[in-house]
């Protein structure tokens, strides 16, 4: 069992990196293509579209390292079906489909909890960035 949890936070490490690296990325970008707050809509929006799909390939990115995890420890039988564990554990869909055997529920269990953690960084971020753009016009001078 401590040898799951070790894979299991070797796993969360991963996936915090992953999305570190992923957002400091996502600010450099933001302050090359910042819209300026009084941008029309479509502006805004095309910036918003462009932070929502960099968000998405990096939880993308995170399943993809927990699902070939899953793979190489002969989890599930083949590398679809193990992103496919993956993404409905990380999201917290759980559909019950496909259960890991015992050993490795541990390590499932952590996932979806590093994809409530990840989610809600990146809801976050995502809120900063709208608040941002739609600050008041009074606070825009400061």
């Amino acid at each position: 069992m401590l040898q799951d949890i070790l894979f299991a936070s070797a796993l969360l490490a991963l996936s915090v990196t992953i999305h570190a690296a992923a957002l400091s990325y996502l600010l450099r970008w933001l302050v090359r293509s910042t819209a300026a707050p009084s941008a029309s809509f479509w502006r805004s929006t095309a910036l918003l579209i462009g932070v929502a799909f960099r968000l998405v390939i990096s939880h993308l990115l995170q399943v993809a390292a927990w699902g070939l995890f899953y793979y190489s420890e002969g989890v599930f039988g083949d590398f679809p079906s193990s992103v496919y564990f993956s993404i409905v554990t990380y999201t917290t869909v759980g559909y019950g489909d496909l259960v890991p055997t015992r050993p490795w529920r541990w390590a499932a269990g952590v996932e979806g909890l590093t994809g409530i953690l990840m989610c809600g960084w990146s809801t976050a971020f995502f809120f900063a960035v709208v608040s941002r753009l739609h600050r008041p016009i009074d606070d825009r001078a400061a």
